[in-house]
């Protein structure tokens, strides 16, 4: 069940000079977040994203196309009716954005003062989120006594204060260290599978989509160019932009750079084999070698694990006899896919 749906939304911002083309900074957009996923928005600088989540909490409206959250069309409301939409969707933000002369308990009940709840209903709720996020012992600190994890900690607690469905957060691990990102990453898990909230997160941190996400849509220009299942999409990505991404976290198929040195320093034949959870074995590769009465190792890859899934590219410096090489290949095509580098630069 789609909670937010966008329909070729577009938005472009007037030029800085009259005789000059807008400036489009989401382009023909067109994606589906489902109830209860964890869905990632990845993309360089300037690709879109962050432009993209103003749209969808209506922070800035569209130029064109429809956007539906949880059934409301938002690009057909008025300021008052827009104000009742966003009281459903909660918002992290990389700086964290808290006031700096409220207390951690004061910061968390911003905004159930702002949405009229009583006192008590404050200080139980509050109470129940510091619990929450574990940090019922810092409700009377102010935010310059609290690390950047504790900080977006009170920032998640804050968001979730009204009982959103949606949580919306931009970059908000980016201004952290990579211990304290696993950290909040961890938190995040838990909002959306004890809570059952709905999170969009925007990032250009490919670690973090790999290890929090249940789908991604890729933007580059203002265009999302690939979307999909997170394991799909990073274990067969299919654009350019999409592969760059996830070569910046997974080791694929070596460049010509790299087959370059790689032929230098190892003797043997210089083999890639992919691998995708359910579709190949590494084992019965390995087998397959043994068993052919060659030697190899392993010299370039990995495995990478996505929500339980495996999959990756291991390269491997075989050495015997070509024949025996060429027939135990052959034998491995039935079940694994093979590169064989050697073969194709020539230098077997």
């Amino acid at each position: 069940m789609s909670i937010v749906t966008l329909e070729n939304v577009s938005k472009a911002y007037s030029p800085p000079r009259r005789d000059a083309q807008p400036i489009v900074a989401v382009d023909d957009v067109t994606l589906r977040v489902d109830k209860g996923d964890v869905f990632g928005i990845i993309g360089y600088s300037g690709a879109g994203k962050s432009t993209l989540v103003r749209l969808i909490n209506a922070l800035e409206p569209a130029t064109g196309g429809t956007i539906t959250v949880d059934g409301t069309d938002i690009t057909a409301l008025g300021e008052r009716d827009l104000r009742r939409v966003r009281g459903g969707i909660g918002m992290i933000f990389q700086q964290f954005n808290l006031f700096a002369s409220k207390s951690v308990k004061a910061n968390i009940a911003y905004p159930l003062k702002l949405a009229g709840w009583s006192k008590p209903d404050i200080e139980a709720r509050v109470a129940e989120l510091l619990a929450f996020v574990g940090l019922a012992d810092k409700a009377r600190a102010y935010p310059e006594q609290l690390s950047g994890g504790q900080k977006q900690r009170v920032g998640i607690a804050r968001a979730l204060a009204t009982r959103p469905a949606i949580l919306l957060a931009d970059e908000a691990t980016s201004a952290l260290d990579p211990q304290t990102t696993h950290e909040v990453l961890d938190l995040l898990k838990r909002v959306n599978e004890e809570q059952g909230v709905t999170i969009i997160i925007i990032t250009h941190e490919m670690d973090v989509i790999q290890t929090i996400a249940t789908k991604v849509a890729v933007m580059d220009s203002g265009r999302v160019i690939e979307q999909g299942d997170v394991f799909e999409v990073f274990s067969d990505p299919q654009h350019p932009a999409s592969q760059r991404f996830v070569g910046t976290v997974i080791k694929g198929i070596p460049s010509p750079a790299e087959r370059a040195v790689l032929q230098e320093r190892h003797h043997g034949r210089i083999v890639t084999f992919s691998f995708r959870d359910g579709d190949s074995s590494q084992a019965q590769v390995f087998l397959d070698l043994a068993t052919a009465g060659l030697e190899f190792e392993l010299i370039y890859g990995g495995i990478n694990d996505i929500r339980g899934r495996a999959f990756g590219h291991l390269t491997l410096a075989i050495r015997g006899a070509d024949a025996a090489i060429d027939a135990a290949l052959t034998k491995i095509r039935a079940h694994a896919t093979v590169t064989d580098i050697s073969a194709e630069e020539g230098t077997r």
